[in-house]
């Protein structure tokens, strides 16, 4: 799966594809076969990290 390298870019995705797609983040990188340390490290590099209450990135 080919997704936004910017993390801002990235954010807006994931934001969108748990919202719409999916109950958690790991179903989310099972389901689309990506690496969820490797989104959260660099999702926190601009300050944001995964809220499962909310199931987003705040």
């Amino acid at each position: 799966m080919n997704i936004p390298n910017d993390p801002a870019m990235l954010l807006g995705f994931v934001n969108l594809k748990l919202r719409d797609f999916y109950k958690s983040l790991d179903e989310m990188c099972d389901d689309m076969s990506l690496d969820r340390k490797d989104i959260e490290e660099k999702l926190a590099t601009i300050g944001y990290e995964y809220n499962e209450s909310t199931n987003s990135f705040v």
